[in-house]
Parts: C-alpha cells; sequence; structure tokens
C-alpha cells in the first residue's frame, strides 16, 4: 500500500515537468482601465436623496424618439423623432406634449397628478382617462399605452423612503468602452437594491446603478409588486442646469407593454415656478372617450361636451 501512494506521489511530481500532459494560453484582459472611485452603501443612499432634494420643478424642451413592438406583436415600429415639452413638479405632478413633425401641431398631450392621468391624442380624436394603476395595453393604438406617471418615475429619481424602504449594496459590473483603447470592456459597479414595504409584505421596488468613474447613476430599473420588470431607464451625457448635474439623454423601455420612449434634452430649466393651470388638461368636445376603470374598458363613441 506504501509503495502504491509513493508510485502514485512521484507520478504527479513527475507529470507536471513534462508539459505532455497539460498546456496554457494567455487570457485577454477585457478589464477597463478607468480609474474607480470608491463609496459606501450610504454614501451613495445620500447621493439618491440629494439628487432628489435638488429638483423640484422641470420645464424642459425635448427630442422625442418612440419605437413600439417586440416579440408580443412580433415587429417593433419606430416613429421619426419629434419636438415635445416636458413640465414636472414634485411630488407627482407631470405633463408631456408631443408635435407632430413640420406643421407642429399636437401628436399626443398627458397630465398626471400621481394617481390618475389623462391623455389627448388629436390624430385619432381620441381622450383616454383612468388610474395610473390600470393598464390594459391597446396594441392596436401604441400611443394609448403612454403613461405620464412612468416617464415621471425614470425622469426624477425618488428618494429612499427610511419610513417604507430599505437600501441594500451590490456589487456587480457594467460593459463599457475603455478610456484608452475604446474598446469593449467590463468595469466595476455599485448597485442599489431598494426594498419596499407594502402590507402585508416586502419587495424589490427598484435598482440604481453608479458608474464607479464618476459616482453618477446610470440605470434604474423599477419593478412591479410581482417581481416583473416594469421600467428601464437608461441615463447618459449629464450636463450642469441651473447648477444642478442632469442626464441630457434618458432611454425609457417599458418591457410588458412594449415600448420605449427617447428623451434629448434641448434645454432645461430647474426649480422656476410652475402655475396649476399648466397640468390642467381639459377634455376637448366632439372626441371619442376612452375610460379606464378596474381593467376594464368603456369607451363613448363621441362626448359633445
Amino acid at each position: 500500500m506504501i509503495r502504491r501512494y509513493s508510485a502514485a506521489l512521484l507520478l504527479l511530481l513527475i507529470l507536471p515537468t513534462t508539459g505532455c500532459l497539460f498546456r496554457s494560453h494567455k487570457v485577454e484582459n477585457r478589464m477597463s482601465s478607468a480609474t474607480l472611485l470608491i463609496a459606501t452603501q450610504q454614501e451613495l443612499i445620500d447621493r439618491i436623496n440629494q439628487s432628489s432634494a435638488q429638483i423640484s420643478t422641470m420645464n424642459a424642451t425635448v427630442d422625442i424618439r418612440a419605437a413600439v413592438g417586440g416579440q408580443k406583436k412580433g415587429k417593433v415600429t419606430e416613429y421619426t423623432e419629434i419636438r415635445g415639452y416636458i413640465l414636472a413638479e414634485k411630488p407627482s405632478m407631470l405633463r408631456m406634449i408631443g408635435l407632430v413633425p413640420v406643421v407642429r401641431n399636437r401628436a399626443f398631450d398627458m397630465v398626471s397628478d400621481g394617481e390618475r392621468f389623462k391623455l389627448y391624442v388629436p390624430p385619432k380624436n381620441r381622450f383616454i382617462t383612468g388610474r395610473n394603476d390600470v393598464i390594459k395595453p391597446n396594441p392596436n393604438q401604441p400611443l394609448e399605452n403612454l403613461r405620464p406617471q412612468h416617464i415621471y418615475d425614470a425622469l426624477l429619481l425618488r428618494e429612499i423612503d427610511p419610513q417604507n424602504e430599505v437600501a441594500v449594496l451590490e456589487s456587480s459590473m457594467q460593459d463599457v468602452a475603455d478610456p484608452k483603447t475604446h474598446k469593449p470592456v467590463q468595469q466595476p459597479n455599485y448597485v442599489i437594491n431598494v426594498i419596499r414595504h407594502t402590507s402585508p409584505e416586502w419587495y424589490l421596488s427598484r435598482k440604481i446603478f453608479f458608474d464607479r468613474s464618476n459616482l453618477l447613476p446610470y440605470k434604474q430599473i423599477v419593478y412591479d409588486k410581482h417581481g416583473d420588470i416594469a421600467t428601464v431607464a437608461d441615463y447618459s451625457n449629464f450636463k450642469p442646469y441651473n447648477g444642478i448635474l442632469f442626464p441630457s439623454k434618458i432611454e425609457i423601455v417599458r418591457p410588458q407593454e412594449e415600448y420605449d420612449i427617447g428623451l434629448s434634452f434641448v434645454d432645461i430649466k430647474l426649480n422656476q415656478p410652475l402655475k396649476p393651470e399648466q397640468f390642467d388638461l381639459q377634455q376637448p368636445p366632439g372626441v371619442q372617450v376612452v375610460h379606464l376603470t378596474n381593467g376594464e374598458t368603456a369607451t363613448t363613441a363621441t362626448d359633445d361636451k
């Protein structure tokens, strides 16, 4: 038995020196050469809350790109980029207007107070109203799937509520272009996972991703209470507006309704007073009205109100 173990040990000692039963090869370094910044969980939470507290109102001119469709629909339709306007006021008011190219008539006009929304689509002569939590996608009228609250939630990072939310730090990786070679590489990042309490249980509410080369948020993923992804928002090209860093490009994807909205900010005015009537969208006479209630759709042919 001792001889057998001795022979096996001798074989293991001899084999590596022969080079016959193994080979090595080089592994390409695909890690970013960027200088990385370090932050604690609390420092990242403070960044989120401070960024949220900096902005109370927004009045912006934007170029809007839209695409609808995907696997469910079997195709993707991309719309011509249009000029538009966004008004936002905390805690939850938002109005967004899109203009038809060239003639500059309204392509859509939507407003939300955080609980209810109104959406007017003049080219279709339709006026849709309902609660923000009532989602009934209309595959035949893609613009009718827009919800101002979805835009608001992606547009302005909400602060982390210490009464109803806890935050957990995660380290992950992101795909970037190397600052020296410009080749695709990976780079460590930070992710703040926000877990929210809604009686009687907790659920993952959102993930906020930080670029460690500048500690700016570059992505936010919002989840519904079933754990499914509701919204993915990508932030890029941060610029100072009124002394506040804000992304000049935001890409908003709604995978369940299969649409995405790209916002390129032409001009932003932050923290200037807005009037209540700027968030007032009246129902025009003679439009076809759609009321979304409890997941059901009730439609009237016309309303001569």
